[in-house]
């Protein structure tokens, strides 16, 4: 890499690092130091590349995904939650109420399977269209469809808690902030 790629990569990771480890972290289900590892070889393979990418955010996020899916396609994969620091004990009612449902709507999502917590990441978080996901993750439009549908029939169960006041239906899909958001059905 010269030395203008390099000063160009650098620029990159500087700037886009922290948008790209909050989709890594929603896609590695909550854990922190998996999604580190997550976009730290999205971006040691972008790095070898660096000087034939023409969307270079576009290229990370797409690894990113396919390392995901790689993840969850492994014949033996690890099933325990790894966390640098215990949980904390809820202080009570100096929470506010849009931390209390990102906090529950983080356990919800890391509770999914990592197939189920990808196609929400990518249809709600990352906002793309069916068929995006389903060209990103290798399978048809309608699995895309019933996995979304199953993956959100699984978070209502696990997180009933998560209803927006006043509405009927109990979770809405995940937002960029974890908050409730209306279905578009």
């Amino acid at each position: 890499m010269d030395a203008e790629a390099h000063e160009s990569f650098r620029e990159f990771v500087a700037n886009r690092s922290s948008a790209l480890l909050r989709t890594a972290v929603l896609l590695s289900g909550g854990d922190r130091h998996a999604a580190e590892d997550l976009l730290q070889n999205a971006l040691i393979k972008a790095a070898g590349r660096w000087h034939r990418i023409d969307e270079p955010e576009a290229y990370v996020r797409q690894i990113l995904y396919r390392q995901q899916v790689s993840r969850w396609r492994l014949k033996w994969p690890r099933r325990e939650l790894s966390v640098a620091e215990p949980p904390e004990a809820s202080p009570g009612a100096d929470l506010s109420a849009a931390a209390e449902l990102r906090v529950v709507m983080r356990g919800a999502l890391a509770r999914l399977t990592a197939r189920q917590r990808t196609v929400l990441v990518l249809r709600y978080f990352e906002d793309l269209p069916e068929a995006d996901v389903a060209r990103l993750l290798g399978c048809s439009v309608g699995t895309v469809r019933s996995t979304t549908h199953r993956s959100l029939a699984r978070l209502r169960a696990l997180a009933p808690e998560l209803a927006a006041p006043g509405a009927g239906s109990p979770v809405q899909p995940p937002s960029r902030d974890f908050s409730p958001v209306e279905v578009r059905q």
